[in-house]
This record gives C-alpha cells, sequence and structure tokens, in this order.
C-alpha cells in the first residue's frame, strides 16, 4: 500500500509538453459538466433522480463539487494522479447507470433524438464522450501531468531548495545545528 501511495503522489513528470492538451480536454469537460449540474436542474438533482441515485440531492451536489475542483487540478496539473482514480470511478458508474438502460431501451433519461434510440449502435453513439473521458483519465494517470503542469513547476522547486542553508562556511543541518556539530544530549 505504501508503494501505490509513492506511486500516486509521484508521477513522472518528464512526459510530453503535448500532455497539456489532454489536460484540457479532460479538465475542461469535467469543469463545465460539473457548473452545468449546479445551473440547470436537468443535468444534475433531476438527472440523478431520474436515475434513482440514492440521495440524488447530495449525491448530484458532490459529483458536481468534485467534477469543478477536479477538472481544475487537471487543468493545472496538480495532484493528476490523486483526481484520476475518483473521475475513472465517476466515468464507470456514469456508463453502469445510463447506458445499460439504453441498450435495453428502458433508459428513463429522454432517448437520443434520432435513431438508433436503442440497442448496442445507441450506445455506442451516446458512450462516445465517455468512453474519451475515461481513456484520456486513464492516459493520465498512468503518464502523469506532463511538463507543463503544476506539479513539474513544484517538484523543479522542491529540488533546488537547498538541504543545508549556508551560512559562512559553515552549513547548517534543517534543526538549526552545525553539521559538524557533536550532539550534547545523552
Amino acid at each position: 500500500m505504501k508503494n501505490f501511495f509513492r506511486w500516486i503522489l509521484n508521477p513522472p513528470l518528464t512526459g510530453p509538453k503535448s500532455t497539456i492538451l489532454l489536460r484540457l480536454m479532460a479538465g475542461g469537460v469535467f469543469f463545465w459538466e460539473g457548473i452545468l449540474k449546479f445551473v440547470y436542474v436537468n443535468q444534475g438533482v433531476g438527472r440523478f433522480t431520474k436515475l434513482g441515485m440514492p440521495f440524488p440531492h447530495f449525491t448530484a451536489d458532490f459529483v458536481a463539487c468534485l467534477e469543478i475542483v477536479g477538472g481544475l487540478l487537471l487543468l493545472s496539473g496538480l495532484m493528476t494522479r490523486m483526481i484520476a482514480i475518483p473521475f475513472i470511478i465517476e466515468m464507470i458508474v456514469a456508463i453502469l447507470s445510463t447506458k445499460i438502460s439504453l441498450y435495453l431501451g428502458t433508459s428513463p433519461l429522454p432517448l437520443p433524438p434520432a435513431p438508433p434510440q436503442a440497442g448496442a449502435w445507441a450506445v455506442l453513439h451516446e458512450i462516445r464522450s465517455d468512453y474519451a473521458q475515461i481513456l484520456t483519465v486513464a492516459f493520465l494517470l498512468i503518464n502523469g501531468p506532463g511538463r507543463w503542469s503544476l506539479d513539474a513547476i513544484l517538484e523543479k522547486a522542491r529540488m533546488r531548495s537547498p538541504r543545508f542553508i549556508n551560512i559562512g562556511k559553515e552549513r547548517l543541518n534543517p534543526a538549526g545545528r552545525p553539521s559538524n556539530a557533536i550532539s550534547t544530549h545523552v
């Protein structure tokens, strides 16, 4: 478990600069979809109620906040791996809660305006944005946020900060004692 957290908290930051395009795509979509859940009832509480989600008011607000905050994190490239995990879970839940009933033709949500309106082809057509989001976030989970990210900037700053503070010729360790000093406590 310790290795998992180390992996999550230390993403590779040497990926191509073009990774920012994937972050902009996924982060932007999550961000504005989160805002839409607050602005339009049919996208938030109404949708969650129709789908039979437990506690639809709480669930819609929670998901909206997750998408807004998480979208901003993806856009900035901060804690990318950490936010990717709940986004992948969210997208799996979204697919399972909306696409199975669409396949069966029993969806409580409005059917697509043009054929196909049910069955496999309807699911494949309607799943396209979910599919793009989940694969993009999975890519970011595996490969990290890239070079143009806040994670990379913060890592560079952390690497530049000295572990010891130079004062004249004597070096102090982080505790404030000279590094060549002999400990006086027993």
